[in-house]
């Protein structure tokens, strides 16, 4: 994984118990050689470490190989679980992907990400459940830049300058003075699009979230440009999400 960069405040054998973590999910499993190898520290302190997963349930081992345990799962499914908008959002994400037949998503955000917390497939041969709890830039998702728009400016500031802004197509806003105007668009009109800016072909509308004044994520509708037209995402998709919002800030209300 490599050294990084900058000075952290963190404690250094906390980094290295999570750098395990991370590393045993991006190589899908993996033993100590490997780890300590990849990770450039003793195959003793790459043992301990696992040895603590593993009694904790954090990590099991399968033959001579190291894997993420489900008490991840457990956990994960406790803090989206926490959500207020998750509860509120199950039904009107359903909702959505009936009425139109796309993918449909619950959008979270936590560390300057967007974070897929719900979805559903639509009429597309996706399963869902390989991006749900992902995370993704902002400012190339129409969800994430719902989000962003509603931000304090100081927020927008923090994310960016931590995150950059990569390009993912030709059509990805890499520069924060157009990002900033598009924003500006985005709280005048209520709705913020992506058209082929995460993926090429895929367009998407989104809206945000709001609980009591503050962004809590958002709701968005994706699917292939050719049925994903710009006029049919301002028009019928539109509507369908500006009603789930109501529906969900009822339910919250009334909570």
């Amino acid at each position: 994984m490599g050294k990084k960069s900058g000075k952290s405040q963190g404690i250094k054998s906390d980094e290295t118990l999570f750098d395990v973590v991370e590393l045993l999910r991006r190589l899908d499993g993996a033993g100590v050689t490997e780890l300590a190898d990849r990770l450039g520290i003793a195959k003793s302190t790459v043992h301990g470490h696992l040895t603590t997963l593993v009694e904790r349930g954090f990590v099991v081992k399968r033959g001579g190989e190291y894997h993420l345990g489900l008490r991840f799962f457990q956990y994960g499914q406790y803090v989206r679980s926490q959500l207020e908008i998750f509860q509120s959002g199950l039904a009107a994400v359903d909702r959505i992907e009936r009425e139109t037949g796309e993918m449909s998503w619950l959008i979270a955000h936590q560390n300057g990400k967007a974070i897929y917390v719900y979805g559903r497939g639509g009429d597309n041969d996706i399963n869902v459940n390989t991006i749900l709890g992902t995370q993704d830039h902002m400012h190339y998702n129409s969800g994430g830049k719902a989000i962003l728009a509603h931000l304090p400016e100081a927020d927008v500031d923090r994310i960016v300058e931590r995150h950059g802004l990569p390009a993912r197509t030709e059509n990805t806003i890499t520069d924060r003075e157009r990002l900033d105007e598009e924003l500006e668009q985005i709280r005048e009109q209520g709705y913020a699009l992506n058209l082929s800016e995460d993926l090429e072909g895929i367009q998407a509308i989104g809206v945000p979230l709001t609980v009591d004044g503050d962004v809590q994520g958002a709701l968005s509708v994706a699917g292939p440009a050719h049925r994903m037209s710009k006029e049919r995402c301002e028009g019928e998709i539109l509507e369908h999400l500006r009603a789930a919002t109501d529906e969900i800030d009822l339910t919250i209300a009334y909570r």
